[in-house]
């Protein structure tokens, strides 16, 4: 049986089609459900900086996927008249493949990254890994989520061992998530678990209950296509 994978993918626009890709929010999510292979998705906005913004970037957009083998997300990217659309709109695309290492909590009242994770001797195991986190933010708590944003987001871009992150939403305050690449597995814990700010903000978290769902994820690194950022990462 062939195995599932994951992918996230960063569209950096060309200028002249910041209206085109907005819209693509709303206009790509029909197409994106007929594709063969393609068991789940979401599409996201960015914002400005390395994690949570409150300023959108309407230069970069995401979307990340879990194909039902490598073959289908190879058709799709190799392809596609949706992808060949981007391609044409964007002066730069990135693209991680991902296996899960780590996954707990819901997305939509599912765990989509729920599928022969890798063996647990493997989570320690050398080597670059990504994490996603991602929340449903309760209205009410909106304003105290962000009032510790900017404090969080410089610690993220400070850490030691973080190679790139960045802010995505699919909803506007509401509806966000953060991706993230580090060295090793040891950089990611370092900063997640001995972080006095970050513990602080998990323990809040928790007690006054700011999110109606959330999810973690921690991926190993299988390779990675293009350029973010104008850079290789990776």
């Amino acid at each position: 049986m062939p195995s599932p994978l994951t992918t996230l993918t960063l569209f950096g626009l060309a200028p002249g089609n910041v209206r085109w890709g907005l819209a693509q929010m709303g206009t790509s999510p029909p197409q994106l459900q007929r594709v063969p292979g393609l068991r789940f998705f979401k599409l996201f906005g960015s914002g400005k900086g390395q994690g949570f913004g409150l300023t959108p970037n309407f230069h970069r957009y995401g979307m990340m996927a879990v194909w039902e083998s490598e073959e289908a997300a190879a058709a799709f990217f190799g392809g596609h008249a949706l992808y060949q659309k981007y391609e044409r709109r964007c002066q730069e695309i990135w693209t991680a493949y991902l296996a899960p290492l780590r996954s707990h909590g819901l997305w939509d009242g599912v765990n989509p990254f729920e599928y022969q994770a890798e063996a647990m001797a493997k989570d320690s195991a050398d080597g670059p890994v990504a994490v996603l986190t991602r929340a449903s933010i309760r209205l009410l708590k909106a304003p105290r989520f962000w009032k510790f944003v900017p404090q969080t987001s410089t610690a993220l871009a400070e850490a030691s061992g973080l190679l790139a992150s960045i802010g995505l939403g699919e909803l506007p305050l509401v509806r966000q998530a953060t991706f993230s690449l580090w060295e090793s597995a040891e950089a990611m814990q370092q900063y997640a678990y001995r972080g006095p700010l970050h513990r602080e903000v998990i323990q809040r978290t928790r007690a006054e209950q700011w999110y109606k769902e959330e999810l973690f994820a921690r991926f190993r690194v299988l390779k990675t296509e293009g350029t973010w950022n104008g850079q290789r990462v990776l």
